[in-house]
Parts: structure tokens; sequence; C-alpha cells
């Protein structure tokens, strides 16, 4: 990408050493890789995992899918708004049809994406071709180029082996918030032998092993690289939080000055916290965690 292209990124994106006695009694380093300062808008995974969608689209329209509180959708939109292609957002939930659109969907209409709301239970069909086809039908986005919801298919995959590629020998373990699979799938990919990839789930329901070595298996033939998932962290599901986390979120910003987005950061860090305690790292090993994400105003 060239300097004038709005995409253009700033990678490799920071690594940061943060001193925390969570960690530091333990013997254990904590590195930040700091994937929330790539791009303005297209923030963290969000960059690595549509940049290449984008390039496979050639110029044609963008459709996608999210829930309500979808940071997918906000950086699709933007990605739109950034390169004047039209965006078609299929948001989870027909109730929401008509209601006030809250701070993300607003954001999402504000950059031109047309909001299309269908019911969950067709929304949870919607990769079945013929579900697939009538959604697209009654969108308008018939001809559009299909991003799957979270962005996760086999070309993001292999954008975010880059992730990977850039932490090669600077931790033993590569901690980073789950929602689709799509980033600790590429992020493993891409490490070095020797070290390992750690998913902390962000939904609940303890099925993302089998979408992770799926999306692996597209994107390069078969499992690659060592990941392990830890299905303990999602304080109830996507979207949501408790007034543990929360304390949590805002002791960790104070401590290193760093904003602490809630719905995937928040749940990593906390999960990293406690892994430490429980002495899941040996002593003398360096943890890396992906801040793919920052607060989003209003949120």
């Amino acid at each position: 990408m060239t300097s004038t292209d709005p995409l253009a990124p700033h990678l490799p994106s920071p690594l940061e050493e943060v001193r925390d006695d969570r960690f530091s009694r333990h013997g254990v380093r904590l590195l930040l890789k700091r994937d929330d300062l790539i791009h303005p808008e297209l923030v963290g995974n969000k960059w690595r995992k549509l940049v290449p969608n984008i390039e496979a689209a050639r110029g044609r329209a963008l459709v996608t899918f999210g829930g309500a509180y979808s940071n997918h959708l906000r950086a699709t939109a933007a990605a739109g708004r950034l390169l004047g292609l039209p965006t078609t957002g299929v948001v989870r939930g027909q109730e929401l049809a008509g209601r006030p659109l809250n701070a993300s969907l607003s954001r999402c209409a504000a950059d031109g994406m047309r909001l299309h709301f269908v019911d969950r239970s067709t929304y949870r069909h919607k990769s079945e071709p013929e579900t697939l086809a009538s959604i697209l039908r009654a969108a308008g986005a018939e001809g559009a180029y299909v991003v799957p919801e979270g962005g996760s298919n086999a070309e993001a995959v292999r954008g975010c082996r880059a992730l990977g590629e850039e932490l090669r020998g600077r931790a033993d373990v590569v901690a980073v918030a789950c929602g689709t699979g799509g980033t600790l799938a590429g992020l493993a990919a891409g490490l070095d032998a020797g070290q390992c990839a750690l998913g902390i789930p962000v939904l609940k329901g303890g099925f993302l092993a089998d979408e992770v070595r799926a999306l692996q298996e597209r994107a390069f033939g078969a499992r690659t690289g060592v990941w392990s998932l830890d299905d303990r962290f999602h304080f109830g599901g996507y979207a949501r939080t408790t007034p543990a986390l929360e304390t949590f979120a805002e002791d960790f910003e104070q401590r290193h000055g760093l904003p602490v987005e809630r719905l995937y950061v928040a749940k990593l860090l906390y999960g990293l916290v406690t892994l430490a305690e429980e002495g899941a790292f040996a002593r003398g090993r360096t943890v890396a965690a992906v801040v793919t994400g920052r607060p989003f105003p209003e949120s």
C-alpha cells in the first residue's frame, strides 16, 4: 500500500513491556502488542482481516454480518467510507429494526453502511447457500462481495499470519481474545517453533476449537502451529461484562495508562492475570498480549 492509501497501516505495531507485579512476582514478563495503533479507524485485527478481503473484492460492494455491538461492522463501514465502497451490514435481531440505533450501529450508518436486520433463526443459517442468497436479495446486496461474520475466512487468516511473524522470537506465549477465531488461526501459523498461541474466547459455548481448526485447514491445508483455548473468561458471552470486569479494566488503565476495550481486551487481560496467579506460566517466560482494539466512544 502507498502512503496515500486511506487504509495504509503503521506496521509493525509496537511491542511494549509493562511492569505489573501480578506477573513479575511469578517471574513472568508481560508485553503488549499494540495492534490498536495500526490504523486510526480499522483497529487491530480488523485491519489485518479486512484488508485482504477488500483486495479480493476488487472494488465490489461489501456485505457482512454482525450483532448490534459488532466491532467488525464498524470497521467495515469505516473502510467503505474511506474507499468510497458501498457497504451493507446484516444485523442479527429482527426485533432491533425500527428501534433507535445504539452508538455502534449509529456509527455504521453515519459511515454510509446500509443496515439490514434479520431474525435470529435466519441469522444462524446465514452460511447456507439458499439462506444467504435470500438474505442478499432482501438486503439489495446481490453481487456484493461477502465478508463473513467477524471477517474470518481464509483470506483473513492468511492476513493475520503476519501478526505471528512480527512476534517471532519475542515471546514464549502470545495471547489474543477470540470472537470467530480468525486472528488466532493466523497468529499461530506465523509464530516460530517453540512459541505457542493462546486464545481467550469472548463467547461462551466451547465451539471455537473446531472453527479455528477449520479456518486453518481452509487457509493452509492443515492445522498449523501450536495453539490452545481457555474458555473461562467470557463473562457471560459476547458484549457481556460484569462489575468485576469493569473494576479490573479500570485498575489496569490506572496502572498502565492503556485505554482498555471491554468486550475483548479486558477479558484477555483478566484471563492472563488469572493464569499468572494460577502458575500457568513458568518462571522466566514472556507472555505477549495482543491489544486488538480500543474503547469505542459512547459504547
